[in-house]
Order: C-alpha cells, then structure tokens, then sequence
C-alpha cells in the first residue's frame, strides 16, 4: 500500500510541477493533500529521483510537441545571464539544466563569489533591477537570492531568473555526479555542450 501511495503521491506532485510550475518539495507537499491526505509518514514520501522521472513521462505524454522549444528558450536565456555574470563563476542548476524545464520554470543560476555582495554590486554596476530575497543552502545555511526579470523573444514573455549566492567551498559537491551520473548543475561550458549534443551539433 505505501509504494502505491508513494507513486501517487509522486504522479500527483509531477503533474503540479509541469501544470503550474512548482518546486519539487512545495509540490510533494501539496499532492499529499490532493490525494485527500492531511499527512504522510516520511517513508511514503517520494525522493525527488521518483517525482523526476514522473515528470519526465507527464512531458513525454502531454508536452513532447512544446517543452523541447521552451526549454531551448529557457535555456538560451541562461546562456545570456552566464555571459552577464561571468566574473560570478555562474552555474546553471534546476530544472533548466536537468532538463525538464517548461515556460512556467523559472532560470535558476548558482553564482560562487569571493563575497556575497560581489553579485549585488556587479548587477548595480550593470544597471540591473534585481530584488533580494533568501533560501535554505548548503550546509543549512540560508544564502541571498537575487531575482532579476529577463525577457525572451522565443517565448513572448518574460522569464525570472533566480541568482544564488553561494561561497567557493560550496562548488566541490555539487559538481560531484548522483546516482544517476548527472551532476546538480553545471558551467556555461557545459551548458553549451549540453545545447549542442541535444541539437545534433557534432561539437
């Protein structure tokens, strides 16, 4: 019965990242309640491995015509703000670089600074909005956010663009690959290559 409630709770969690745009863990917690449960026991929870491939198979279903353009765009748009911030060491994380990214997603990049307000002054410095906000971060530290709006010609709208401060110490680990073999982000290199394998470009 648990892995039956595990698997629905993940469906349930897949089909609110995709359709609305949310966060794995916001998105677990509100399937939990969906599926009329007021709470689960952490071992019914799903990891966010299972929540993954559910949304890998929501969009291989119901988005294989659009999600591969919108993500081409998301992407392009990261690809923009890496260039921008190249002096922040900036890596692409999230949906965006995993993959599984559609309009709704918002542009999440890890900016590994010297000095967490390197960043605030390097975006005043460009003439950039930018609004702070905070996070839970490695090693149970809250780290800034800066949110900075970006507008993209593919998709007609503009896109959010989350701008994590984090410290060089942090970068070791998440560039250490998971289970799977994938790391949890990557450089503008990378990023690159990764664009140009899935367009069938021999680089």
């Amino acid at each position: 019965m648990s892995a039956t409630l595990t698997e629905e709770i993940a469906t349930t969690a897949a089909r609110l990242v995709v359709e609305e745009g949310m966060e794995y863990g916001p998105a677990k917690r509100k399937a939990v309640k969906a599926i009329g449960r007021s709470s689960v026991r952490p071992a019914e929870m799903p990891g966010n491995d299972a929540v993954e491939d559910e949304v890998r198979a929501y969009l291989a279903l119901f988005c294989a015509d659009t999600q591969p353009g919108e993500l081409r765009a998301l992407r392009e748009a990261a690809v923009h703000w890496m260039e921008r911030l190249a002096s922040l060491r900036p890596h692409l994380t999230g949906a965006v670089w995993r993959g599984t990214a559609t309009r709704l997603s918002c542009v999440h990049l890890q900016l590994y600074c010297d000095d967490s307000k390197q960043a605030e002054i390097t975006l005043l410095d460009l003439g950039i909005d930018f609004d702070v906000g905070s996070r839970p971060g490695p090693r149970g530290r809250e780290v800034d956010v800066l949110t900075v709006s970006s507008s993209s010609r593919a998709l007609g709208e503009p896109v959010t663009v989350h701008l994590s401060v984090l410290d060089h110490d942090d970068l070791r680990g998440a560039l250490k690959p998971d289970a799977r073999g994938l790391t949890s982000c990557g450089d503008l290199a990378a990023l690159r290559r990764l664009m140009a394998s899935e367009a069938g470009d021999p680089a």
